[in-house]
């Protein structure tokens, strides 16, 4: 089995959303919103997503197997517990919270709309192919747990 034939690393893909996001910000200032406490609002969703970030990588380094989501294939034990148990994806979940956190702070509503654009990319372009290496290399197992867990929430 060989690594996905994508090559931009899911925190790159974040990263160049979130430039998007400032991008479109900039040169669209009449469509910022106006949002009481935005401020708080992006505290509150960026300390979640650390929090998601954080325990979705501990349940990957205590089953020890591979956290490298170009490299599904290396994985040596399909992690199921904790966050996994809700979502198939909390890490990806957690860059889109980033980004939710990122669009209240710029408070414009084009940056909000490029989030779509965020989730509809990494369905197709880096979940998809994770979970076709994952059901090659686990089988029955993954795809009973594909069933039974949501892939974002």
């Amino acid at each position: 089995m060989k690594h996905l034939e994508l090559k931009i690393i899911p925190p790159l893909v974040t990263l160049i959303c979130g430039v998007l996001m400032w991008g479109v910000s900039k040169i669209t200032p009449q469509i910022t919103l106006l949002l009481p406490f935005k401020n708080i609002l992006a505290i509150l969703f960026l300390a979640l997503g650390l929090l998601l970030m954080g325990a979705a990588a501990f349940s990957f380094f205590k089953a020890k197997t591979t956290i490298n989501p170009m490299r599904p294939d290396k994985s040596s034990s399909l992690v199921t517990g904790g966050l996994y148990r809700f979502s198939r994806n909390p890490i990806y979940l957690a860059d889109l919270l980033f980004l939710v956190a990122w669009g209240f702070f710029l408070a414009n509503l084009f940056s909000f709309i490029l989030i779509i654009g965020f989730i509809l990319y990494m369905n197709r372009f880096q979940i998809i192919l994770e979970e076709r290496a994952l059901e090659e290399l686990f089988s029955e197992q993954y795809l009973a747990y594909k069933n039974r867990v949501r892939r974002w929430i």
